[in-house]
């Protein structure tokens, strides 16, 4: 992903350069100084992103997690507007909030790992997943209610979400596509080890409750702000807050659910990327986060307009793309859990969530209508980059081929992971 983005930023940058002043409402131009300063955060992003995978003690997974809100904090203040330094703000603040919760939670985990003859059990994934049968019961409860507020405020889990949208939408599209892409799944990550510990220790059933609650609050608050949006950056923001939400429902569904929260965390992954990197081509075109403002994209550019829709379809877990095997799995494990109400509830919510997303991708790429009065103009052809197209292809493509073939390494990697 990482990789794909750095292509396309050859020719963003190229864009924001070259633009006219009267866009600057929009896009400020970068120096020599402030890319450089683009390029070094951005770097020391993957790095902390990465820590954050390979991390098997949970508090230096603690301290990778607060790296990657200092290393991405400039990123999203790289426009230097007024409303990007509010997003930063606001996502500095509740973050970090957030994540000192999680700190507080894994010293309660601390606690709770405590052994009767008062020696610790070190905080190493493995060390606890072994000892969990031996915790405190009512301090591991404690912990893991703040690490997955405190995670979950940096996963986007609703109503800790609200600085999502802000982030996302005032960030730079290939940052937009990193945050939703990857950091959303770190701090994932997080919730998903110290669930695995509450399942040891024989507390799944309150996990579980908990998840699900979180997981249909998201999908009820995305389903409210995705109705009648109007700013199609904001929409896909609101879209990773479903998403994050399918996640939890995932893993308080249990059984093949589990399953199907990890491969929806790889699904969402690939196609918002893509998305937020085609939604950069229509700002830099189009001059406007406004959906209303964006009209006849299919005209002016066959390829982006179908890639557009490509992209709507696949995020909205439409056949055959990879997210509509994940979100089927997931709705399909609440059924086979006995929880009727949850799946049927989450199930009514993504068809609202379907029509608002429609709404809109369908709205911007069919032409304006014209008057009989009005003389008929053809518009001129959209600025596409090679570069800034082919990493969206890609992305796109290869969330076409998960949802046709799911190679057996990938799926017995999975399983795996789902049946601890």
């Amino acid at each position: 992903l990482f990789l794909l983005v750095s292509i396309y930023e050859f020719g963003y940058f190229e864009h924001l350069e070259n633009d006219t002043e009267e866009n600057m409402d929009v896009l400020i131009f970068p120096s020599i100084h402030t890319k450089s300063l683009f390029i070094g955060c951005q770097l020391f992003f993957l790095s902390a992103m990465t820590l954050v995978t390979l991390s098997q003690h949970l508090s230096l997974m603690w301290v990778a997690i607060e790296a990657t809100t200092l290393a991405s904090a400039p990123l999203i203040f790289f426009h230097s507007s007024p409303r990007s330094l509010e997003a930063t703000w606001k996502y500095l603040l509740i973050c970090s909030v957030g994540i000192a919760l999680a700190l507080l939670g894994t010293f309660f985990l601390s606690i709770a790992a405590t052994k009767p003859d008062g020696s610790q059990t070190n905080l190493v994934f493995g060390n606890l997943l072994s000892n969990a049968d031996h915790f405190n019961s009512q301090w591991l409860k404690a912990a893991f209610i703040l690490m997955v507020v405190g995670y979950g405020t940096k996963m986007g889990l609703a109503p800790m979400h609200t600085w999502l949208p802000d982030a996302h939408s005032e960030s730079p599209s290939p940052i937009s596509a990193l945050l939703s892409g990857a950091l959303l799944n770190c701090a994932f990550l997080g919730i998903f080890r110290v669930y695995e510990i509450c399942h040891k220790a024989n507390l799944g059933a309150f996990a579980n409750d908990i998840m699900l609650a979180l997981g249909i609050v998201s999908l009820v608050v995305a389903a409210i702000f995705i109705l009648g949006q109007s700013d199609y950056k904001r929409l896909l923001a609101y879209s990773s807050v479903e998403h994050m939400g399918l996640l939890a429902l995932g893993l308080g569904f249990g059984g093949i659910g589990v399953f199907g929260s990890m491969l929806h965390a790889l699904n969402h992954s690939i196609t918002k990327a893509s998305l937020f990197l085609l939604a950069g081509i229509i700002l830099i075109n189009y001059h406007s986060k406004k959906a209303s403002d964006v009209q006849g994209i299919l005209t002016r550019s066959k390829a982006l307009g179908l890639l557009w829709l490509f992209g709507f379809l696949s995020i909205s877990g439409s056949p055959p793309f990879g997210l509509f095997l994940s979100e089927i799995t997931i709705v399909k494990s609440g059924f086979d859990q006995g929880r009727f109400i949850i799946a049927s509830l989450s199930l009514g919510l993504l068809v609202i969530i379907f029509i608002g997303m429609a709404t809109v991708f369908l709205n911007m790429t069919q032409p304006q209508p014209v008057l009989k009065s009005e003389k008929i103009h053809t518009p001129p052809p959209l600025r596409l980059k090679p570069s800034m197209l082919y990493p969206p292809v890609v992305l796109l493509l290869l969330s076409l081929v998960l949802g046709i073939y799911l190679p057996g390494w990938m799926k017995d990697l999975l399983v795996n992971i789902a049946r601890q």
